[in-house]
């Protein structure tokens, strides 16, 4: 089942106290580069049901996929402290960022990460300025609205004010491998999913048809699709390492055609995620999902 939108909604009014509900806190914060986080008043319980209201309650936002990390770890035999991710868009907002730089489809739709720690909650999510750096995209008039609403809606839902990580830009296009692909858009994809689905260590948790959700709204896209799929015996000890990697899990590969026809397949290095939320061990997990990130990719693309 394909879910509708690529990032987020319209903004709207949310209120909390601007100047009084900053927390210091009592275990080291997220330090992941490009996020913005907060350090929740409310268990995460309530905190994550707030904002899945506030996002069900705006008819402009589509709830595109729920991960319960810690459940996901479970099934595989390992424990993993509360948390959990939501996934959320709106193409009103997000075409527009992707008609300037398809690759920006990778890190679309929003999504924000809650985790406790230590009996403290966090929230966070990717900030605007790092995918301004990371697809050249700072022009883009919505920027400024998704950067707003975001702060409002997941202040209000945690009762607090965020906090960005001291570094939030990165190199355009850092991070990204990008496979060409030797067959058209719709075999390539095709050839992705089946092999995601062929392989029993895998499992689709979503998958978005932006150019669809475009046309939804009356805006054009060239052909642009993002898959994403989990393993949680490889993706839970990142997690136990630093649990803000979950803010880049599952993992997600974007299909697109370029305007000069070639058709690519585009996933996330997994050694710039391992730099980004600063692990600094896993370097089996690393090679093992960096190696069938590749497989899949090199497959899919007839190579």
């Amino acid at each position: 089942m394909n879910f509708l939108f690529a990032l987020i909604f319209l903004m709207f009014s949310c209120s909390y106290d601007d100047g009084q509900n900053s927390i210091q806190p009592i275990t080291d914060p997220p330090n992941a580069i490009g996020t913005v986080y907060f350090i929740s008043k409310l268990n995460i319980e309530d905190s994550y049901a707030k904002l899945k209201t506030s996002l069900q309650q705006n008819k402009n936002i589509s709830i595109v996929a729920e991960l319960d990390h810690s459940q996901n770890a479970a099934s595989v035999g390992v424990e993993l402290a509360p948390t959990r991710i939501i996934f959320f868009g709106n193409p009103n907002l997000g075409t527009p960022l992707m008609q300037e730089n398809q690759l920006a489809g990778l890190d679309l739709p929003q999504r924000v990460l809650f985790y406790e720690e230590e009996g403290e909650v966090f929230a966070l999510y990717n900030s605007t300025k790092y995918m301004a750096s990371r697809y050249d995209v700072d022009g883009v008039e919505t920027l400024p609205q998704i950067s707003e609403a975001l702060t409002d809606l997941v202040g209000s839902a945690v009762n607090a004010q965020g906090e960005e990580n001291e570094n939030q830009n990165v190199d355009r296009h850092e991070g990204i491998i990008s496979v060409e692909s030797t067959t058209g858009f719709e075999a390539t994809y095709a050839n992705l999913r089946s092999s995601i689905e062929d392989n029993d260590n895998l499992s689709i948790v979503a998958e978005l048809n932006h150019r669809e959700n475009a046309e939804s709204v009356g805006m054009e896209l060239r052909p642009t699709r993002l898959i994403m799929f989990g393993n949680p015996n490889l993706g839970t000890p990142l997690m136990q390492s630093n649990r803000s990697i979950g803010l880049d899990l599952p993992q997600k590969m974007l299909v697109w055609e370029a305007e000069d026809g070639t058709v690519n397949i585009s996933f996330n290095n997994p050694e710039f995620l391992k730099e980004r939320h600063h692990i600094s061990g896993n370097s089996e997990e690393i090679a093992q999902i960096k190696t069938a990130l590749e497989m899949l990719s090199n497959s899919a693309a007839g190579r």
